[in-house]
């Protein structure tokens, strides 16, 4: 994907980089209910929305990378505002679903997207005032399934009784190349990690992009261990002790502290898909969250 940065001002506040520009495509099947006022047509249990039309996504970054004020918005081809998290389509057909990368691999500065900001962009984390960073470098692309949502108020009989965190689900994008904030990558799901933070359920879904030379030979769980030897331990690991440098203590996991199969996986996001229809029909309180 061809990368260009054009600057936008000349106190260099604004630059726009097409680091992403991509057709949203129509899945196969799945219920389609478009977003500003657009009629919505329901076909399965599944609560996707897309858009009536296939836009080109572009990324436009305001402010200094590593600065409080830094945003990576998404604009369409009319240079309309988009939020990754709502607009962009979660599903894509047999099996295939948008990852946004939030966080390029080997890097550290802790991006996300901003659930309580107009348009969802993306920008870095902040504690107390200060941007956040990771003890260390992560070592795969990181970011989320867009229309999903861990429910808050949804306690998982499966996982302790750990609630929803409120946030997207996570992915870890175990492929070679390395991402650039904001990419989105067209991904399969290979396991599931039931993280739990401070008592939150924390999702962590393992993927591939569909562009990794790779790609072709990983399909399950067993196809990671077999062609990614040791990846698996090595990001509950990763997510296990990261804020340990901090004074915290370890992350937990559920399902018996191991990672569950594809299956497994995909049943989470059809699950937390749900959840984030029913937040965006305003079924359940959002309370801070941005809906636009």
């Amino acid at each position: 994907m061809a990368a260009a940065r054009v600057m936008a001002s000349a106190n260099n506040t604004l630059t726009t980089s097409l680091i992403s520009k991509i057709p949203l495509q129509k899945p196969n099947s799945f219920n389609l209910c478009f977003r500003n006022g657009l009629a919505a047509a329901h076909r399965s249990r599944l609560f996707t929305c897309t858009a009536i039309y296939n836009p080109q996504i572009q990324i436009k970054e305001q402010g200094q990378p590593e600065t409080l004020d830094y945003r990576v918005f998404f604009v369409d081809d009319s240079g309309k505002k988009v939020s990754p998290w709502h607009d962009i389509p979660l599903h894509l057909g047999d099996g295939v679903f948008n990852f946004i990368a939030e966080i390029p691999k080997e890097s550290s500065a802790k991006m996300e997207v901003a659930t309580d900001e107009l348009y969802t962009p993306i920008k870095q984390d902040t504690k107390k005032g200060k941007l956040r960073y990771y003890p260390y470098n992560i070592h795969w692309n990181y970011g989320l399934l867009p229309q999903t949502w861990e429910d808050p108020s949804f306690a998982n009989a499966e996982v302790e009784g750990a609630f929803g965190d409120n946030d997207p689900v996570d992915v870890v994008e175990i492929g070679e190349s390395r991402a650039k904030i904001g990419q989105v990558l067209k991904v399969k799901p290979l396991a599931a990690l039931a993280m739990i933070d401070e008592g939150e359920l924390d999702w962590k879904i393992v993927a591939i992009s569909l562009d990794d030379p790779r790609a072709s030979l990983v399909n399950d769980i067993d196809d990671v261990e077999k062609h990614f030897p040791g990846t698996l331990t090595a990001i509950r690991d990763w997510f296990r002790d990261y804020k340990i440098p901090d004074g915290k203590p370890a992350n937990k996991f559920g399902l018996g502290n191991k990672p569950a199969n594809k299956d497994y996986a995909l049943k989470i996001i059809t699950e937390t898909n749900e959840s984030w229809a029913k937040l965006v029909k305003r079924s359940i309180p959002a309370g801070d969250l941005s809906l636009v």
